[in-house]
């Protein structure tokens, strides 16, 4: 799948858009979600044009893996969470449901999170 270089996270990288930020390095951008889900909910996205997961493990260099990584313990620290806990997720393709195609991870937290997201079929 080809980038889309007018999704919303892209645009707020190039600043079209406003965000409120909790943390940005030289590799990563992470912002609280406009519809949390929970008291925290901050997503954390990379720089990079990267659609899913695949294209961020193919196509980026260590710096910005490792740069990835380190914005989102650095976001789930700045936001509280660290000492009670919290959930990441990455919602990634079709099936997913994931919104953005631009690669990105969710961090939930501020409260108890019920037992497991998903159920497996029977």
């Amino acid at each position: 799948m080809a980038y889309d270089q007018n999704n919303i996270f892209a645009r707020i990288l190039r600043g079209e858009i406003p965000c409120n930020k909790v943390y940005e390095n030289d590799h990563a951008l992470a912002f609280n979600d406009i519809s949390p889900q929970m008291p925290v909910h901050v997503l954390v996205i990379p720089k990079g044009p990267y659609t899913n997961l695949e294209e961020f493990h193919a196509g980026a260099s260590v710096e910005e893996m490792g740069g990835f990584i380190q914005a989102v313990a650095e976001t789930a620290k700045l936001s509280g969470v660290t000492e009670s806990g919290y959930r990441l997720v990455a919602n990634n393709g079709v099936d997913a449901h994931q919104e953005v195609p631009h690669f990105h991870m969710h961090i939930f937290g501020g409260r108890p999170i019920a037992g497991r997201m998903i159920k497996a079929q029977d």
